[in-house]
Formats: structure tokens, C-alpha cells, sequence
């Protein structure tokens, strides 16, 4: 049944990273991470009140308290990173990144689970890591800054309008690069919160531990927007991009409740993988809203990506 769980959370996992691209466009990455997580928390607990999970919040011993929690802060800092990517990268290589934290997850499975590692789970891991390195492609830069400087001119001396266009080309490649940086400590964030969210959920029902991390996140998320000083923004985000945030957290909570319920009742090295899928999904919405087309370089990786995934199930 934990794998049905695993699969369900692909899915909604693939549609949250379409729904919050739509909801980024002209809002603040942090800004909708927070409003974001609002409709996230009120989801997970409204899944404690249908389940009758919350009067065993008192009966929850502190390690498991103090992982989740630790869970919840490495979940804020994951969202924080991927989101900002999101908004400065296109979807097709923000996303293969941060399913690569698939390989880290399962050499920590490995040393602080003791989950066992075969030939082919091995094999699998290579796979994945051979073909995130494929997806990403050296041209964001140059395609994000849309900026030309004429052949033959000379920066330093071409007056202050080609010295102004030159310094803005040099700003948005720099700007084109961040979302690499940013998505890698997505993927990092992201496997600690498989670990923490394993050690977490042990003994507590799962839809209370996800309810109760989501609020250490969106706690995290609000203290991010004031300290930016972004805290006015919240009232100009577009009707329109506040649907897709709201949609985008909806999705979110679907994919959290059968990831953690998945996780509390399979083996994390296996239920990871699955839940890694949701790339599939992704680069198909990707290029039926967005239009991104993956090259050829891009189709293979994401084939040996799908392949290592499935070698995990094994």
C-alpha cells in the first residue's frame, strides 16, 4: 500500500512545481513560500481532524518532537532554496537537480538508517547522478539575460548607455547562474528532510507529524519575508498568481500526506526514488504550459534519471 502512497505523492509533487512557477512570475519567491505553506498547514491539519490523530500531540516524546522540528526547519530551507530557483531558472533544470538529492538520501539512509545498499540500488544511484549532470545545460545564462552588446563595441568606452547595457548583461548572467546554487541547496535541504522526517515520524501517526512540521515551516517562511522587508508585498500579489500559490500549496499538503505516510511504512532509500518520479510529470506540464522543450542531451538524462529510479524499486 506505501508505495500507492509513494506514487500518489509524484504526482501532486509534479503538479506543485507547475502550479508555483504560474504563481512566481511577478511575487516574491519567499513571499509565496510563505502564503504557500499557510494553505499547506490548514490542509495537514484539517487531515488531523479527519483522521483523529490530534488529542496524541501530548503523548509525542520529545526526540521525535525535536526531529520533526528539525525536519520542519530543513523543509523551509529546501522550499526557500527551490522556489527562488524556480523563479530565476526554468523548470526543466531546476527540477533534475533537486530530485538529485535522491543520491544523498540514500547514502544517509545508508549511515544513519542502516538501510542496505545492493548492486543495483547502487547501479540505480549512478544512473540518476549520470543523468541530472546530462540535464543541465551550460545556456541558462545567456538565454535569461536577453541582451546583446553589438559586435565591435567597446564596453569601457562606448558611452554610458553601452557601459549601462554591458553592466546589466553582466548582473544577468551572474543573476542566470544563481539558480544552479540555489537548486543544489534545494536537493541538499530536501535529503536531510527525508532522514530527519523518518526519524521524526517514528511513533507519532503521520498526518499529525506532517501538520506539526508544516507549522516550524511556515514559521520559518514568515521570519524569512520580514527579515527581506517584503512583509507589504503580500497585498500587490496578483489576483491570478495568488490562485496558483494557493493551488500550488493544495498540492503540496496531497503530496506530503502520502509521502510521509509512505515514508512511515516503507523504507525511505525505496520510497524517495518513487516519489522522485514526479520529474516525469513536471517536464510534461513544463512543456505544455511553459513550452520548454528538453534537448536531446536533456532527454537522455532524463531517461537514465527515470531508469535509476526504477532500478530502486528492485
Amino acid at each position: 500500500m506505501w508505495i500507492l502512497y509513494a506514487c500518489g505523492s509524484a504526482v501532486f509533487a509534479g503538479a506543485t512545481s507547475i502550479l508555483a512557477k504560474c504563481g512566481i512570475r511577478r511575487t516574491d519567491s519567499n513571499v509565496a513560500t510563505a502564503v504557500r505553506t499557510i494553505v499547506v498547514l490548514l490542509f495537514a491539519w484539517i487531515m488531523v481532524l479527519v483522521v483523529g490523530s490530534g488529542g496524541q500531540i501530548g503523548q509525542i516524546e520529545g526526540r521525535t518532537l525535536l526531529f520533526l522540528v528539525l525536519s520542519g526547519l530543513a523543509t523551509g530551507a529546501s522550499w526557500l532554496c527551490y522556489f527562488r530557483a524556480l523563479q530565476i531558472g526554468d523548470i526543466n533544470k531546476v527540477v533534475p537537480i533537486d530530485k538529485s538529492s535522491t543520491v544523498l538520501t540514500i547514502l544517509l539512509a545508508f549511515i544513519f538508517l542502516h538501510e542496505t545498499i545492493s548492486v543495483v540500488k547502487a547501479a540505480g544511484v549512478v544512473l540518476i547522478a549520470v543523468g541530472t549532470f546530462l540535464m543541465i545545460e551550460k545556456k541558462e545564462a545567456e538565454r535569461k539575460s536577453g541582451v546583446e552588446v553589438p559586435a565591435g563595441s567597446d564596453r569601457g568606452n562606448g558611452g554610458p548607455m553601452l557601459q549601462e547595457r554591458g553592466a546589466f548583461h553582466d548582473r544577468s548572467a551572474l543573476h542566470g547562474k544563481g539558480w544552479f546554487f540555489y537548486a543544489a541547496g534545494s536537493a541538499v535541504f530536501a535529503s536531510l528532510t527525508s532522514i530527519l522526517g523518518k526519524i521524526g515520524i517514528t511513533g507519532v501517526e503521520s498526518n499529525l507529524g506532517t501538520a506539526i512540521r508544516t507549522g516550524v515551516v511556515l514559521i520559518m517562511a514568515w521570519v524569512m519575508v520580514f527579515a527581506t522587508g517584503k512583509q507589504k508585498t503580500v497585498k500587490e500579489i496578483p489576483r491570478g498568481e495568488l490562485g496558483f500559490i494557493c493551488l500550488s500549496g493544495l498540492a503540496t499538503g496531497g503530496s506530503w500526506l502520502c509521502y510521509y505516510k509512505a515514508l512511515q511504512e516503507g523504507p525511505a532509500s525505496v520510497v524517495v526514488p518513487i516519489d522522485k518520479l514526479s520529474i516525469l510529470v513536471t517536464v510534461a506540464f513544463s512543456r505544455i504550459v511553459f513550452r520548454e522543450r528538453l534537448s536531446f542531451r536533456s532527454g537522455l538524462g532524463l531517461a537514465l534519471i527515470v531508469a535509476g529510479t526504477m532500478l530502486m524499486l528492485f
